[in-house]
C-alpha cells in the first residue's frame, strides 16, 4: 500500500464537498484524515512521482504532498521536527532546489464571520521565522523566502498550523496562480474606506483568473450594491457601471468613472450592454437566476462581452455537484474556457470565470 499522502486546505464547512470532488476526479485517492478546513488523502505512488500533477478541484484552496505532522508544546522542537521530516527523505541537492517556505494556519471561521479574514496570521509568521532559524546547512548560497508569492514551477516547503501545537509538513510545486500564494490566499492591500467584502472577492478573482483587465476598460456589474466590487474596479482605472435597484455608497456616486443604473438587469435595454468589455454579477440569488440573467444579455447578436466573472451562490452545498452542468451551459454561449473556484474570500459560493469567446 502506498505511503504517500496529499494534504488539501479548504474553507471551513467545505470538507465534505472537497471529499466528493476528489472522489469524482481522482477515484484512486483514499480519504485519510480531516479537521475543519484541512484534509489528507492517501495517493498512489505514481501520483507522488508526477512532477506535473495538478489536483484541479474547485473547492481546494491549495494542496501539497504531505510528510506527516509533529505535536508538542516546544516550538523549538517542532521546528527541528519540521526539518528532520525533509532531511530524512531528500538529499542535500534536492533540498537546495526549494526556494520558498509557506507557513499558515487553517481557517478558524468562515471568511467574514467574527471579523475573520484568511491570510498569514502573526502566529504563522512567528512560527515561520522560528523554522528558518533552524534551517540546516545546505550549501553556502541556499536561502528561503518566508511567505512570499512563488513563481510558477518553484518548489515550496509547506507548514500548515492545524493547531498551535500541531504542525503538518509538506511541499508543493507552484503550478498555478493560487498555488503560488502562501496558503492559497492572495495578499490584498485593503483600502481604509473599503465599502464591502466584495472588494476582496473581485480582487482575488481578477488575480486568480489573470484576465487582461486594463485601465480604461468598460466594466458592468449586476448586483453592485453597496459597491465593493465596483470600488476595486475603479481603483484599477476601469470605467464602471453598476446595475442594482438598491442604493450605492456615496463614495462611488461621486466618482467620475462610475455610473449607477438603479434598475434590475432584466429591465435594462440589451443594446446598453454593447459597449462593455467585461461583465460581473454578484447577486444573492440562486445560480439558475444568475445564469438566466447573464444568458439573456450575452446571447444578443450585438453584445460582444469578452469575459464573465460570476458569483454562484450555493444555497445548498449539494449544488456543487452541478458545477459541470453550469460550465456546459456557459460554454454554450460561446465562452470556450470556463473555470470555477471557491475563492479564499468567498463564503458559501463559487466564482466562475468565462473567457476565450
Amino acid at each position: 500500500m502506498s505511503s504517500h499522502f496529499l494534504f488539501v486546505v479548504c474553507q471551513v464547512g467545505s470538507e465534505a464537498t472537497v471529499k466528493s470532488e476528489v472522489a469524482r476526479k481522482h477515484s484512486e485517492f483514499r480519504f485519510s484524515f480531516s479537521r475543519r478546513g484541512f484534509l489528507t488523502f492517501r495517493i498512489p505512488d505514481d501520483v507522488a512521482r508526477d512532477r506535473k500533477f495538478e489536483l484541479n478541484c474547485a473547492f481546494a484552496r491549495t494542496w501539497g504532498f504531505s510528510l506527516g505532522k509533529a505535536i508538542g508544546t516546544d516550538g523549538w522542537q517542532l521546528a527541528r521536527d519540521f526539518w528532520q521530516s525533509f532531511v530524512e527523505r531528500y538529499p542535500v541537492e534536492v533540498l537546495a532546489q526549494f526556494k520558498h517556505l509557506h507557513v499558515w494556519q487553517r481557517d478558524r471561521f468562515v471568511p467574514g464571520d467574527s471579523e475573520f479574514e484568511p491570510g498569514i496570521s502573526p502566529l504563522a509568521e512567528g512560527i515561520g521565522e522560528l523554522i528558518l532559524e533552524h534551517q540546516p546547512e545546505v550549501g553556502t548560497t541556499w536561502s528561503l523566502t518566508l511567505n512570499e508569492d512563488a513563481s510558477v514551477d518553484d518548489r515550496v516547503l509547506d507548514c500548515v498550523i492545524v493547531e498551535p501545537n500541531e504542525w503538518w509538513f509538506g511541499w508543493h510545486r507552484a503550478n498555478s496562480v493560487e498555488t503560488c500564494w502562501p496558503g492559497g490566499v492572495p495578499d490584498v492591500n485593503v483600502p481604509e474606506n473599503m465599502i464591502s467584502r466584495a472588494y476582496l472577492k473581485i480582487e482575488e478573482a481578477l488575480r486568480w483568473s489573470e484576465l487582461p483587465v486594463q485601465a480604461g476598460d468598460r466594466f458592468v456589474e449586476i448586483g453592485s450594491s453597496p459597491g465593493g466590487s465596483c470600488q476595486a474596479l475603479l481603483d484599477r482605472g476601469c470605467l464602471v457601471t453598476g446595475i442594482d435597484p438598491a442604493e450605492i455608497d456615496p463614495l462611488l456616486l461621486s466618482h467620475p468613472n462610475f455610473t449607477h443604473l438603479r434598475s434590475r438587469a432584466k429591465k435594462v435595454e440589451r443594446n446598453d450592454f454593447q459597449s462593455f468589455r467585461w461583465l460581473a454579477m454578484d447577486a444573492n440569488v440562486a445560480p439558475k437566476y444568475t445564469l438566466d440573467t447573464v444568458e439573456a444579455i450575452v446571447t444578443q447578436p450585438n453584445v460582444r462581452i469578452e469575459g464573465l466573472l460570476l458569483t454562484l451562490k450555493l444555497t445548498d452545498l449539494a449544488l456543487a455537484a452541478e458545477l459541470p452542468l453550469f460550465h456546459k451551459r456557459i460554454r454554450s454561449w460561446g465562452y470556450r474556457r470556463v473555470r470555477a473556484r471557491q475563492l479564499a474570500f468567498n463564503r458559501q459560493e463559487v466564482y466562475v470565470v468565462a473567457t476565450d469567446r
